[in-house]
């Protein structure tokens, strides 16, 4: 006998890293950025109105900050909770054709979620020996494509000539590149924007921009997109965007000064932390991200993950076919890297 249990739909919810209850921890696991906002974004925040009043459905005045930031028009702009909330848009606009997507088989694991939530055919097409995409993997028919560059848990980035190949190759379908830490290495895609007006780039305030405690994505691609995105949010929900994430995220836009100086300094400190790690035996995939993926010559990922937890240092072991013997470590401040490097060079050395 059928039962409403029959039409419950099924599937495998993703799973962030983890949030520690305790705060006297290092937490290296989920890619925050160790430095505050700018200091523009501390001066607002006590303003009453900003719980008071609803927000501009609309998005106004960030989407005009950001379109301006970019060089863009306003039309061109679309802002979400997160770029998960954007992506998330992205699909269920977008990706409805009976051939299947293309993403792939290492990389940021919502993407197979969503595709399963919307019901949505999609293929993972493996990475190579060296963990980089196969650009004539992404030459065949299918329905749409996405990938992150640079990619996660890898960190590694892909050319702009490569990116280039993969849209000019797929004109009849939407190209998405999500570029989550495209601002800690790399050369963005949004140039190709006016050639392709198949190509959608996704970025986030989460990791850059200190501010993943607001939720604030956008996207940028051509208006005719832009408006398909807007058709489908209004649809769904006006109000996505809370008054705080609007008014503090232009407040950050503003400070591109602070925003560099913090970038540099995460990069700076990804250098010499993946030097000295080298030291004690650690290997890891060249990066242009604010983590690194390594995985040491002879310790098992697992027995550093667990070992670096009980001494209250976190990062992130995927269990996993291909990376279960690496570890995704988010770059700290120097002083949060001593500490665990100090952590990793005296486990090395008992655990021989």
């Amino acid at each position: 006998m059928a039962s409403w249990r029959d039409n419950i739909r099924q599937v495998e919810p993703y799973v962030p890293g983890e949030q520690p209850k305790n705060t006297n921890v290092i937490k290296l696991n989920t890619n925050e950025n160790p430095y505050g906002p700018s200091p523009r974004v501390k001066a607002v925040q006590d303003n009453e109105d900003l719980l008071r009043l609803y927000p501009d459905p609309t998005a106004g005045a960030l989407v005009d900050a950001l379109a301006e930031y970019h060089g863009v028009d306003a039309s061109q702009v679309f802002v979400g909770v997160g770029s998960d909330d954007v992506l998330a848009m992205l699909f269920l606009t977008f990706f409805n054709s009976d051939k299947p997507i293309l993403f792939p088989d290492i990389t940021y694991s919502f993407y197979d979620v969503w595709a399963e939530l919307f019901r949505i055919p999609y293929k993972q097409m493996p990475l190579d020996e060296n963990f980089r995409l196969k650009i004539d993997d992404y030459k065949g028919e299918n329905g749409g494509i996405v990938f992150p560059n640079p990619n996660a848990p890898t960190g590694i980035y892909e050319s702009l000539d490569h990116v280039e190949e993969i849209i000019k190759n797929n004109p009849d379908v939407i190209v998405i590149v999500d570029e989550a830490y495209i601002d800690f290495g790399g050369e963005t895609a949004l140039p190709l924007i006016d050639k392709y007006d198949n190509l959608v780039v996704v970025r986030t305030f989460s990791k850059s921009r200190s501010m993943a405690g607001l939720r604030i994505g956008y996207a940028i691609s051509n208006p005719e997109l832009i408006k398909a995105l807007n058709d489908v949010k209004y649809s769904y929900n006006s109000y996505t965007m809370n008054r705080p994430s609007l008014v503090l995220g232009v407040e950050s836009i503003h400070d591109d000064a602070y925003f560099r100086e913090k970038v540099g300094q995460i990069i700076a400190t990804r250098e010499r932390f993946v030097k000295e790690i080298a030291e004690l035996g650690f290997t890891c995939l060249p990066s242009t991200a604010n983590f690194v993926f390594a995985t040491h010559e002879s310790i098992p990922a697992k027995e550093i993950f667990a070992a670096a937890k009980e001494n209250n240092i976190y990062v992130r072991y995927f269990d996993k076919p291909r990376i279960d013997n690496y570890l995704r470590i988010s770059i700290g401040t120097d002083a949060e890297m001593d500490v665990f490097v100090s952590f990793l060079s005296k486990y090395v050395k008992e655990y021989k």
